[in-house]
């Protein structure tokens, strides 16, 4: 047992005896298994190699930093973490645990009882735990260390498994000293067997002649983050067995073949390293994106450039700049520059939806395959949702991932994947590689684009944090419509930017309404609150009323502030009340359309959309009108958004807009991000960011010039109408729905801000609002802390005001009980870092209402029940990309269906409305839902449907669940009526 597979080099070379049979892995299966030293030795050599390779410029840089001999220091001890985080496993507390190894161990004077004789003190001692403690007893009697030194280093061992331990958990060992070294003349053995791998790896690794020089260290938290983050994935890689083979099963090499086999067959993409690119913002531009022919940079883009290139370092960037003002283009522009400067390796783009987050991942393919790069380049990327593997770029992208094993050193190299391009470099390659797959590894690759909830995990304590934090330390983080975040998230938000202020990862936010007041809580999250004379500063951002406006701030620094100019097109929009009955609205939308036009009405509920819908359509006719909201199918809500696009986008894009009179009847799906453009704007009474974000739908692009004479004569005026409103009360009531999704007091504030344009002035003009000038002063008048609105309206608003602060109070008060705290002062060691946490984060259903104010809601998957009884995909659905016809494909109960028609159902995933999210109607709906259990499909092969809640409609796609009728169209989605 104790020389197999092993040659006498590196580590092996300084050890003899039994600490040779100490063993750390075995297969069961096999009776394969590795020697503790032998796992020392490659986990230690991954992290050097992840070190040299992998990690991002600016982490090393930023370890590096808080050792005295710099980044030489900082690899050191990287490695030496890496080689030491499993000496706890030279314990009798785990090495009981596979008799046939422990008898071994024991017949060289390594005693210990066996695992049911050690009973459940046993637990008191995970090897984690064990191996800090160990550690920090060697650096005290060894090398002098004083206690409260070491734990800032031994806490990476202690965490390597994901939760560092708590004091409690310290002391609970402490009393059982019989876990970490057996009673009696075994002892001595023990720890001697400890001792010298403690100080072969200190030796080895080349760290015992700076042991003494790191005394005086203290390292800040967000540093013991980085290394304990290094130490999982060092550990992972090298507990794989496909690169890393158990004994006897590896071949007779040298350590140095071993890893080199390992490190070739993982093949993992480097990280992003920018060079600064030349030129103007022009030339940049055009190099990055496709700009129409004679297109010119816009003022706002101009300026991100120049801010990014002209901070003192990289920091936080705000832009807030109108609608289709090419804030994205802007901010991928801005993270080139500041991921050259920094030492970033990649981009995390985070948005609100996961309808946004498909979009983005598209764009951000365009732009990397822009980027300069040398020949033979990969990027590792990432579409960061819980239906990412449904989205057809990224699943192909994870079709040609490979796989992960050991290559033989001495094979030749494969040839290039894609060739040359003659001039030195090669298109870069994206890879969606298969080791950077699972919840917990998957946002380690390069660049990502997701959903804002995977940033603010990074906020919540949970398991494996450390690796979230690792994941987003080494990228620039781009936030997309920060405005949509609520109280609850925004505690998340702020907490995480606490964090990034504190790895000095470039940051850049974008918004079209974001409030004053809001901006000065990004920044002073970011740099740290301000005290004296520079808190001066900060008022003065929160006091700014320009816009187009870029705010700047560094760590710890003052902001900055850039004012450029508006790119010069304007619309002005006129406001006008309409009565809330659908009979008027019909009569009103006849007039107007008497010529044709486009028309989008936007109400704050589904309800109310289909209950708009089916009014019109008997005025217009069904072909007339389109529904759109978030109660379709996951393949419906997608054919929806590129169905939108295709009739009512940008000139030029769009290939079929209607040419005679055409209603398009949306919820909130229509806000953001959707490039459409309609003549006329009807929507329900909203938080007056939100109304502008709707504007923004109107009139969107010229047609036929500055006259607009591409529309019809009566709609080449941008007109709002403004109803889900009793405009007759003397306080203005929304109508319930609207109520219950954004409250009572954000509706009047909005209302009140509107007056000057809803109303004629003395002069009896009534006063347009002018996009984009009057986009600030009335977010700012909205959201501003002072009363608002006529006399008669004050009781109103202070009553409505008073449950808008608890409200929000609550929420603060709720969110701050998983919220991280920020860092602790330097030195001060992570102990309890995640105690009292959520256990793991992930982005389902119930992952994400941990950071968003939201009931846990039930999703399901949406098959056909045939009159036979057997279950097929649902009938409507369009040919794939290949032609493939998906639409009734057959989904056997006494087996794994087929790959296609399994991913098909999939992909028909549906999230029940909040009628399904109370309790008992949960339970319910849930215990109806079980009734269609396939035991067939709850197999490891069956990965699309394994777990899934089934939703069988039948042949008139109708079904009955916990009380209520369901019906659902693939035009009108799901409509919800009491049974």
């Amino acid at each position: 047992m104790r020389d197999e597979g092993a040659a006498r080099t590196g580590l092996r070379a300084r050890l003899d005896g039994p600490v040779l049979t100490v063993w750390a892995k075995h297969d069961r299966d096999s009776e394969g298994w590795l020697p503790l030293w032998r796992h020392m030795e490659d986990s230690a050599a991954v992290a050097g190699r992840l070190w040299d390779q992998w990690l991002p410029a600016g982490v090393r840089k930023l370890i590096a930093e808080a050792l005295p001999e710099g980044e030489a220091d900082a690899r050191r001890l990287a490695v030496w973490l890496a080689g030491v985080h499993d000496i706890g496993k030279a314990t009798p507390a785990f090495a009981c645990q596979v008799e046939s190894l422990a008898q071994t161990m024991r017949s060289h004077g390594l005693e210990m009882r066996s695992q049911s004789a050690m009973g459940a003190d046993r637990r008191l001692a995970p090897h984690g735990l064990a191996g800090q403690v160990m550690l920090g007893e060697w650096l005290e009697e060894r090398h002098g260390w004083v206690p409260r030194q070491t734990g800032q280093f031994t806490v990476a061992v202690g965490g390597h498994h994901g939760v560092p331990p708590e004091h409690g958990q310290i002391n609970a060992l402490d009393s059982h000293p019989q876990l970490l070294r057996t009673p009696g003349a075994s002892r001595v053995v023990w720890q001697r067997v400890q001792e010298e791998l403690l100080e072969a790896c200190a030796e080895e690794f080349g760290v015992r002649a700076r042991l003494n020089a790191w005394q005086t260290v203290k390292l800040p938290q967000p540093v013991q983050v980085l290394l304990t983050a290094l130490v999982i994935v060092s550990d992972w890689i090298a507990s794989n067995p496909d690169l890393f083979p158990y004994f006897p099963q590896d071949v007779p090499r040298t350590s140095e073949e071993r890893i080199a086999a390992a490190w070739r067959g993982l093949n993992l993409p480097g990280p992003w390293s920018p060079q600064e690119p030349s030129g103007d913002a022009q030339e940049l531009f055009a190099s990055r994106f496709e700009l129409p022919p004679g297109a010119k940079v816009r003022p706002v883009q101009e300026a991100a450039v120049e801010l990014a290139r002209t901070m003192d370092e990289p920091g936080l960037m705000v832009i807030e700049a109108p609608m289709g003002e090419g804030k994205t283009e802007a901010a991928l522009a801005a993270a080139e520059i500041l991921a050259a400067r920094s030492g970033a390796g990649g981009v995390f783009f985070a948005l609100p939806t996961m309808a946004t987050g498909n979009a983005m991942f598209s764009r951000l393919k365009g732009w990397l395959e822009q980027l300069p790069a040398e020949g033979g380049t990969r990027h590792s990327v990432l579409l960061a949702h819980s239906k990412a593997a449904l989205n057809e770029d990224f699943a192909d992208l994870m079709r040609s991932g490979g796989r992960v094993a050991a290559v033989d050193i001495d094979a030749p190299k494969a040839a290039p994947r894609r060739p040359s391009n003659g001039v030195g470099t090669a298109p870069t390659e994206l890879v969606a590689h298969a080791w950077l797959r699972g919840r917990k590894k998957a946002m380690l690759a390069s660049f990502v684009a997701g959903t804002i909830d995977q940033l603010l995990f990074a906020g919540l304590k949970s398991r494996h944090l450390a690796l979230r934090h690792l994941a987003v330390a080494g990228k620039v983080v781009v936030i997309d419509e920060a405005h949509a975040y609520d109280t609850y998230m925004s505690v998340y938000l702020d907490r995480v930017l606490s964090w990034l202020g504190a790895y000095r990862v470039p940051v850049v936010v974008l918004s079209a309404t974001l409030p004053a007041g809001r901006r000065r809580e990004l920044a002073e999250a970011y740099a740290g609150k301000a005290t004296g004379e520079a808190a001066a500063a900060f008022d003065a951002v929160a006091e700014a009323g320009d816009y187009p406006l870029l705010t700047a701030v560094t760590p710890g620094g003052t902001p900055v502030m850039l004012r450029p100019a508006a790119s010069g097109r304007t619309t002005d929009v006129d406001l006008e009340r309409i009565e809330d009955d659908l009979d008027i609205l019909a009569d009103r939308l006849e007039s107007e359309l008497a010529d044709g036009g486009c028309v989008l009405v936007v109400r704050n509920t589904v309800r109310r959309v289909l209950q708009t819908a089916a009014v019109l359509r008997q005025r217009f006719g069904d072909a007339n009108v389109t529904v759109a909201h978030s109660c379709f199918i996951d393949v419906d809500r997608a054919a929806k958004d590129a169905d939108l696009l295709r009739r009512f986008g940008p000139p030029g894009k769009a290939k079929g807009r209607p040419g005679e009179a055409h209603i398009v009847v949306a919820s909130q799906v229509a806000e953001q991000s959707l490039d459409v453009d309609f003549d006329l704007l009807v929507t329900d009474l909203a938080p007056v960011d939100l109304l502008l974000q709707r504007m923004g739908r109107l009139h969107r692009h010229l047609r036929g010039g500055q006259e607009q004479t591409g529309r019809p004569e009566r709609l080449r005026t941008a007109r709002c109408l403004v109803t889900g409103v009793d405009w007759t009360a003397d306080v203005p009531q929304p109508v319930r729905g609207s109520v219950a999704v954004y409250g009572g007091y954000a509706l009047l504030r909005s209302a009140a801000a509107l007056l000057p344009h809803l109303d004629r002035g003395s002069d009896g003009r009534q006063r347009p609002v002018r996009l984009p000038s009057d986009i600030s002063s009335l977010v700012q008048r909205a959201y501003a802390e002072g009363p608002d609105g006529p006399a008669e309206w004050a009781e109103a608003l202070e009553a409505a005001r008073t449950r808008h602060e608890e409200h929000r109070e609550d929420q603060a008060e709720r969110a701050a009980t998983f919220r991280l705290d920020a860092a602790a002062r330097p030195g001060r060691p992570l102990f309890g870092w995640v105690a009292a946490g959520v256990g793991d984060a992930d982005d389902t259903p119930a992952g994400k209402a941990q950071v968003r104010d939201s009931r846990e809601s039930l999703e399901v998957v949406v098959v056909q029940r045939r009159a036979d009884g057997t279950l097929a995909t649902v009938p409507w659905l369009e040919p794939d990309r290949k032609g493939r016809s998906l639409a009734g494909l057959a989904l056997p109960t006494d087996q794994v269906p087929a790959i296609l028609a399994a991913r098909t159902a999939a992909s028909c995933g549906l999230r029940l409305p909040i009628q399904f999210s109370y309790a008992e109607v949960m339970d319910q709906a849930i215990a109806e839902l079980e009734e269609l259990h396939v035991r067939a499909w709850q197999v490891k092969d069956s990965h699309w449907l394994a777990g899934q809640l089934i939703l069988p409609l039948d042949e008139d796609c109708q079904t009955q669940l916990a009380g209520f009728a369901l019906r659902y169209s693939k035009s009108d989605g799901l409509e919800v009526t009491r049974a």
